[in-house]
């Protein structure tokens, strides 16, 4: 049975074995049990724990049968300048050779070659003038195709956790840095044509590209960030398609997988993009943003992400406020339930908003949004009522606060009041005297009919059965808040 299955890829490794070895190996693997490691069946680390850690892994692996030669060419600074342009040629063309780095030990010295040469393109196209003919064009792209384009390894998503475990990194990384180095200088050249280079880095070129954003490595997802960017700004006619298969990515990420490791770069490119919009935005742009972006909340790894998240989404609204009321109430929908690091989290981005909110904006949205912020202040968890709290401490939001205290400040009272007496941080009791007594003087005439109607319907105020109706009748401002005395 055995026989019958095909061999791995580095099988060839036993093929040294002679006839007897083998029969002794298959022979004890056949009498001896598989050894299997104990594991503590209730802790996911544990079975973490119990596989061996896979600290570098790489796909660019060509099976060869003997060792890789390549012929030593001078270096392109030793030739006349007329021959210059030819050598680069063929140094392009040996660089198309790929090694295999996880084999450490096998043609080191054709590896160290292309290594320097690679150095020497690098160099080459950044101080070098006329070497970008035409016919240059084709074997770059050919030759960082071949170096680049592979089948990133596979990684398991259900045990591979992004915010814990160290990333697999990239073995071909001392090739492969100075592949995406030579492709940025040369997209960068004051020589570039894009007109020429349109026909060789096209749609299927873009895609290629999109899918190695999934690489665990962040240095490759860095600079294949800024490949992107380049790309997009210089050629014109790719501009949607690229947009597109961003929007695509994020939707199978949403919907689908929840498993894209390159989306926080991903989104760095878009809030770029995002900046360059013209006005008035697209009926495209403006549907990426709502059955987009801020979808892209609900996935259980935003903090991962959040922080390019939140910035795109106020580049959208500083480039239209009209955008605001959807956003607010799309984020109001998602609003965490269960997840107190997450709330945290939407609470920042909501300031970052409301910093941007024009006062006509903020009136159609108040309502909602102040009893999602009542709800929050009451958190059993100090740090979602604290982060809540502190929206009192931004001069602008206190401003638009203060414009509107007739109606926020009957939204916001039953929890201020309760919270007083009853939560169990002294710190947090502390930021809510200073809100009540910001809200006292903004509208001290309000304040007084809303204290005066809950002493007087004071089952509103019990929230525990052991706290006495007269202990809260005999409750004014002047008792739980010293200061104000």
């Amino acid at each position: 049975m055995m026989g019958d299955r095909p061999s791995p890829p580095r099988a060839s490794k036993w093929s040294d074995l002679n006839n007897d070895t083998m029969s002794r190996a298959m022979s004890s693997a056949a009498t001896t049990s598989p050894s299997v490691d104990k594991v503590d069946g209730f802790s996911r680390k544990s079975v973490r724990k119990a596989k061996q850690k896979r600290s570098q892994s790489s796909s660019q692996f060509r099976s060869q049968g003997k060792p890789i030669e390549l012929t030593p060419l001078p270096l392109l600074k030793d030739v006349p300048a007329p021959e210059q342009p030819e050598l680069f040629l063929k140094k392009l063309q040996q660089c198309c050779t790929v090694f295999d780095f996880m084999d450490t030990l096998s043609d080191l010295k054709m590896k160290e070659y292309k290594r320097s040469t690679l150095n020497e393109l690098v160099d080459y196209v950044t101080v070098s003038r006329g070497y970008l003919t035409e016919q240059a064009y084709p074997e770059v792209v050919k030759m960082v195709s071949h170096n680049i384009f592979r089948t990133l390894p596979p990684s398991d998503s259900n045990e591979f956790d992004p915010e814990e475990d160290e990333p697999t990194l990239e073995a071909s990384w001392p090739h492969l840095q100075l592949v995406y180095e030579f492709f940025i200088r040369f997209l960068e050249s004051q020589e570039f044509q894009p007109s020429i280079a349109k026909k060789y880095i096209d749609q299927k070129f873009v895609l290629q590209l999109l899918e190695l954003f999934d690489s665990e490595d962040p240095r490759e997802r860095d600079y294949l960030k800024t490949v992107l960017h380049r790309i997009y700004g210089k050629f014109l006619g790719l501009r949607a398609f690229i947009r597109k298969q961003i929007n695509n990515i994020f939707l199978r990420f949403v919907y689908e997988t929840e498993h894209f490791n390159g989306v926080a770069e991903l989104l760095e490119i878009l809030g770029s993009i995002i900046n360059g919009f013209a006005l008035p935005l697209k009926a495209e742009h403006k549907q990426f943003l709502v059955k987009v972006l801020i979808p892209l909340h609900t996935v259980r790894s935003l903090s991962l992400f959040h922080a390019q998240l939140a910035y795109c989404i106020v580049q959208f609204l500083e480039k239209d406020p009209t955008l605001t009321e959807p956003v607010i109430r799309g984020l109001l929908k998602f609003w965490p339930k269960t997840c107190s690091q997450k709330e945290v989290m939407f609470l920042g981005e909501l300031e970052e908003i409301l910093d941007v909110i024009e006062p006509t904006q903020f009136v159609k949205i108040q309502e909602p949004l102040f009893k999602q912020i009542s709800r929050c202040v009451s958190s059993p968890h100090f740090q979602v009522a604290e982060r809540a709290l502190y929206y009192w401490n931004n001069e602008y939001i206190m401003s638009l606060i203060e414009e509107n205290s007739s109606v926020i400040l009957p939204i916001m009272f039953a929890s201020l009041y309760r919270i007083s007496k009853e939560h169990w941080n002294p710190a947090i009791v502390a930021l809510v005297y200073n809100v009540l007594k910001a809200f006292m003087e903004m509208n001290s005439t309000l304040f007084d009919e809303l204290t005066a109607t809950y002493k007087s319907d004071p089952p509103q105020l019990m929230v525990r059965k052991e706290v006495k109706p007269q202990a809260i009748l005999d409750v004014s401002l002047k008792e739980f808040m010293p200061t104000l005395a």
